[in-house]
C-alpha cells in the first residue's frame, strides 16, 4: 500500500461529509404525512 493511503481517504471523506452537511443545512425540514380520516369513521 502506499504511504498516506489511509491520511487521502479520510480526507476525501471529510470533504464529502462536510458537503453534505452544508447541503443538508438548507434543505426545508421534512414533515411526516397526516392521514386524513373522515369525521365519521363507520363510513
Amino acid at each position: 500500500m502506499a504511504d498516506n493511503f489511509l491520511e487521502k481517504h479520510y480526507e476525501e471523506y471529510e470533504a464529502r461529509k462536510a458537503a453534505y452537511l452544508r447541503k443538508k443545512k438548507h434543505l426545508p425540514k421534512q414533515h411526516p404525512r397526516t392521514v386524513e380520516r373522515p369525521d365519521d369513521e363507520a363510513l
